[in-house]
């Protein structure tokens, strides 16, 4: 075998240098030589589809011990996406309208073995910017409401000491408040109040009392995975949209769903964080720590919030000496942005055509930013919602769409503080020339692509930076 023969000489023989070391020490390692290599053939494989936002699909031949995380580093390379550690396998059931983000741990063959035939089952390959942000920013995912701790322990811990007690096999902090559930084999919703202990998900029958005789069990999670709501009311009948719920392995459907909602969307994020690390514990921390690992200051339980690489890539720069520079000071920093604002106020801005000549904004302004990834053409108000959810509540996740109320404006639809916020982009013209505002002509851009690249650095009128895009890819 010609091909295999020279694959030896190149990865075995250590008198000829490896031209690809970074193939010898990459995480996905495993994946390589399952599926590029010729090495590998022993291995058993079989066939799995995956969807991407825009419905493409493509089929992938993968050995039957992969695991989620394998088989996005493998799309990863595959499509060649830039790999920032948010890319997600993630599971849908279209009739009953349930989702879960499948763990970087998880074996994809033994999620599809639990499938049912009844129910339309998808893989999808996107991006979920929340998967581990709890370890990043605990303070938003554990209000102190919904939050007890151990009679013994320093009611003054720190949030990541709380972090420390999720993984921790001798302690577990307790989460309570009250939930609605849908009562077995009703169409009836009940509101109750509910503890998650180490033991499993309780409910008081007796207002919010904590009495062993007044706790009855609702469900333990080893043998059931837990799902989010993606349709809201629609086909639960839920009475709020923050709905999630617990579907036994290898269920029949809906009859043996054991459903929740909560009032709101920072209860929900607590309650399925909170299960999520009793789960999995300290998997979820080696499944966050992987890509870090071999760097400084990474060491086990060193739980210090970590930059996405996005932000990492977005610094301010004075390029006014010969050699550029970071700015370091804070208000340096803010100057140079206002400056920097007035400056693309002032001039008019060109960009090459088809044939690489210059040409006035004014005959492209109202198509340029079509072509950019952020952009969502002729999209809903809730369909924006869905996607900004599908990728993660994290501050600064973002879209912009056309308005559906008025077809001259744009809006832009912004994640913070688990909430989405849409602020309306209106384009006004001053002495011939048209801009793009989003504070009523205060700063002014010649075209969304300008107005987009200023936010991204500049936080200004809105709540936060603009961080995360959300786009619907291609496979």
């Amino acid at each position: 075998n010609r091909r295999k023969k020279k694959g030896d000489s190149i990865l075995e023989n250590p008198s000829i240098p490896n031209p690809f070391p970074e193939l010898c020490c990459s995480p996905f390692a495993s994946v390589l030589s399952a599926s590029l290599l010729p090495k590998a053939t022993s291995r058993k494989k079989q066939v799995i589809k995956v969807y991407s936002e825009d419905d493409t699909s493509r089929a992938l031949e993968v050995p039957s011990d992969i695991t989620a995380r394998d088989v996005c580093q493998l799309l990863i390379l595959k499509n060649h996406y830039v790999d920032d550690h948010s890319w997600t396998l993630f599971e849908q059931l279209t009739h009953t309208g349930l989702g879960r983000a499948i763990e970087d741990h998880e074996l994809v063959m033994e999620v599809q073995s639990n499938w049912v035939m009844e129910e339309e089952t998808k893989l999808y390959f996107r991006k979920n910017y929340a998967k581990y942000e709890f370890f990043k920013n605990p303070l938003s995912f554990f209000p102190d409401h919904m939050i007890s701790f151990p009679s013994e322990t320093n009611a003054a811990l720190s949030h990541s000491g709380i972090l420390q007690m999720f993984l921790s096999s001798s302690t577990y902090p307790e989460i309570h408040g009250y939930l609605h559930a849908k009562e077995q084999g009703k169409k009836s919703w009940k509101k109750m109040y509910f503890l998650l202990r180490r033991s499993g998900l309780y409910f008081s029958t007796k207002g919010t009392s904590k009495e062993p005789r007044h706790l009855q069990f609702f469900c333990e999670f080893s043998n059931s995975d837990m799902y989010m709501s993606l349709t809201g009311k629609k086909i639960s009948g839920a009475p709020t949209n923050y709905g999630f719920c617990f579907k036994p392995n290898k269920s029949g459907g809906t009859r043996d769903l054991k459903q929740l909602c909560a009032d709101d969307e920072q209860s929900r994020t607590c309650w399925m964080t909170a299960i999520r690390l009793l789960k999995y514990g300290m998997q979820l921390y080696q499944n966050y720590m992987q890509p870090y690992q071999g760097r400084s200051g990474c060491s086990p339980l060193n739980i210090t919030p970590m930059r996405s690489v996005s932000e990492n890539s977005l610094v301010a720069m004075d390029f006014s000496g010969h050699r550029s520079r970071i700015i370091e000071n804070p208000t340096e920093a803010l100057s140079v942005a206002v400056e920097e604002g007035l400056a693309w106020r002032r001039r008019g801005c060109l960009r090459l055509n088809s044939h690489g000549s210059p040409i006035a904004m004014s005959n492209m302004g109202m198509s340029i930013h079509r072509s950019q990834s952020w952009f969502h053409h002729k999209i809903s108000r809730e369909e924006a919602q869905r996607l900004i959810l599908q990728h993660g509540l994290v501050d600064g996740v973002f879209l912009v769409r056309d308005s559906q109320s008025n077809p001259k404006t744009f809006v832009l639809s912004l994640s913070h503080g688990l909430k989405i916020k849409h602020f309306q982009i209106v384009p006004l013209e001053d002495d011939g020339k048209l801009f793009y505002t989003l504070d009523d002509g205060h700063t002014r851009f010649t075209d969304l692509i300008q107005l987009v690249e200023f936010y991204q650095l500049n936080k200004g009128v809105l709540p936060c930076k603009l961080k995360h895009y959300c786009a619907r890819i291609a496979l």
